[in-house]
């Protein structure tokens, strides 16, 4: 059961190991990724992502995969809050991507940052942020935890880092029912963002 999912997940591990801290501009590009559903269905999802228990930018204690991934459609990043410069940048680019999905498609997908910095942002810090850069609405999740439970969380989103600066800017949408999943490199265009999760919204065949 393991085996299956690390190898369904090689690919997003790869890339986004690769991507590091803040890489600089130079294509926008969209590259998809496809996900192969587990033989098992949810069962083995929860398990690959796990169900670590983290905390939200309210301090509600939320299960990862249960509560905040199970069934979505997700676009998810890495920020610090006191980075100074691309994780504000990206947190205010993504609003442009909400707005210019439209009431329609923007409700049906659920923003989820989660912090490389867990020792420093806690949920009240991270609500600070949220409310300073405009996105502390009701479908975004801002996620931390102990050291511990966020080095497993991001170490399955493929974000494996020796410290919180280095962690990657790049983006993951996905649909988490479908197991259709895509990277994106954060200075695409926000149309080009905003048109893959609208993409993602398409009822996929047999679903």
């Amino acid at each position: 059961m393991w085996r299956r999912w690390g190898g369904v997940f090689a690919g997003l591990a790869l890339f986004m190991t690769a991507a590091q801290a803040h890489e600089s501009s130079t294509l926008a590009t969209a590259a998809s990724v496809q996900v192969a559903p587990p033989t098992t269905g949810t069962h083995d999802a929860q398990q690959y992502f796990t169900d670590t228990l983290l905390k939200d930018q309210d301090g509600n204690e939320v299960r990862f995969y249960s509560d905040v991934l199970k069934d979505r459609l997700v676009l998810l990043n890495v920020v610090f809050t006191h980075c100074k410069d691309a994780c504000p940048l990206i947190t205010r680019k993504l609003k442009e991507v909400r707005d210019a999905m439209g009431e329609g498609v923007a409700k049906q997908v659920v923003f989820i940052t989660l912090t490389s910095d867990p020792k420093n942002d806690t949920p009240e810090v991270l609500k600070t942020f949220a409310a300073k850069h405009g996105v502390d609405g009701p479908n975004w999740r801002f996620l931390t935890g102990t050291q511990a439970q966020m080095d497993l969380v991001l170490g399955r989103l493929g974000h494996l880092i020796p410290s919180p600066e280095q962690h990657s800017t790049q983006l993951i949408v996905g649909d988490v029912a479908t197991k259709r999943w895509a990277k994106i490199r954060p200075d695409a265009p926000v149309d080009a963002i905003a048109q893959r999760l609208q993409f993602l919204t398409l009822p996929v065949a047999g679903r």
